[in-house]
């Protein structure tokens, strides 16, 4: 099959090059740095995890709960990202035969979800090691993978891109301003955060640009795609939070009384739907890209598939 020759803004596309060779890391050189985690700090900010609002924990059982969200906060990324590299790979395609400076920004995007990748999976053996055996990653790469890509392109972006603009806004607004956090832990997203700002960039420029090829049925069918995706999240949320709560009441040095356990769950779900769900659909420049492309009976689907999950 021949690629076919579409036409891009070339300036945006080499602007992200630019961008991306200024910022280039390394995974042991530059985050790592033979550094360990530090378990007497949290990993997840209160803003994310919410763990500020259950008060029948003490501050040391917010602690290890904490830790164990962001264990699964990383996991989840580095599950995501299963699905971004291939997408954005068979993406260069359409480039192939034309703008090369769009399909060097492409193939450069997905070595960067590679190191991503493995990023997280080293952070997940270093985690590992350092807290009690029985935790449980709920779904597997290659399965949500194959799952996310088997919907349209227009959908797959625009999830894609809720992601990568809700992670500068993690970072920004709560991960960078606390200091009471694992320096590890907040560097592996520091150094996140840089490459994610130039692939979120990428994702809307890909995004308009296979939107512009759409007619309305076409349009309308992708958004049903994108409803039924955030369903699929929420699944692997739901499964999670579950697992996560599990762990915690199997490690934590007391019995929970069956009340707190399933109010923890009940929690933790909240927390991962803000964190991979809710916090992105809220993201300004989502919002206004999302709405310049559907219709206002398209985007009320939209807000009546979220309002189960912002109860």
């Amino acid at each position: 099959m021949n690629a076919v020759a579409v036409s891009t803004d070339t300036p945006r596309y080499a602007k992200v090059i630019e961008a991306s060779r200024r910022i280039r890391w390394e995974i042991e050189r530059d985050v790592i740095r033979g550094r360990e985690f530090d378990y007497s700090q949290k990993f997840l900010p209160d803003g994310l995890s919410l763990l500020d609002q259950v008060e029948f924990l003490s501050n040391d059982e917010r602690r290890l709960m904490s830790q164990i969200q962001g264990r699964s906060y990383a996991n989840i990324f580095g599950l995501v990202e299963r699905y971004i590299a291939a997408k954005v790979l068979e993406l260069s395609r359409d480039h192939w035969l034309g703008d090369q400076v769009a399909l060097q920004a492409l193939v450069g995007f997905t070595e960067e979800e590679l190191k991503h990748q493995a990023l997280f999976r080293r952070i997940e053996s270093m985690i590992a090691a350092g807290m009690p055996a029985g935790y449980e990653a709920s779904a597997q790469p290659n399965a949500v993978a194959g799952a996310v890509l088997s919907k349209s392109t227009w959908a797959v972006l625009a999830l894609t891109c809720h992601i990568e603009l809700f992670t500068q806004a993690h970072y920004r607004q709560s991960i960078a301003p606390d200091d009471n956090l694992s320096a590890l832990f907040k560097d592996v997203f520091l150094f996140h955060w840089r490459e994610e700002s130039q692939h979120a960039i990428l994702d809307e420029l890909e995004w308009r640009r296979i939107d512009a090829q759409l007619g309305a049925d076409e349009r309308d069918a992708a958004v049903d795609d994108l409803i039924a995706l955030v369903g699929a999240v929420d699944g692997i949320l739901q499964a999670q939070a579950r697992a996560d709560a599990d762990y915690f009441c199997a490690i934590v040095p007391r019995t929970m009384p069956v009340e707190q356990q399933q109010a923890l769950q009940a929690h933790t779900l909240a927390a991962y739907r803000w964190q991979y769900i809710l916090s992105g659909v809220q993201e300004p420049r989502f919002q206004q890209v999302l709405t310049e492309l559907i219709t206002p009976a398209q985007m009320e689907r939209i807000g009546k598939a979220l309002a189960p999950l912002s109860a």
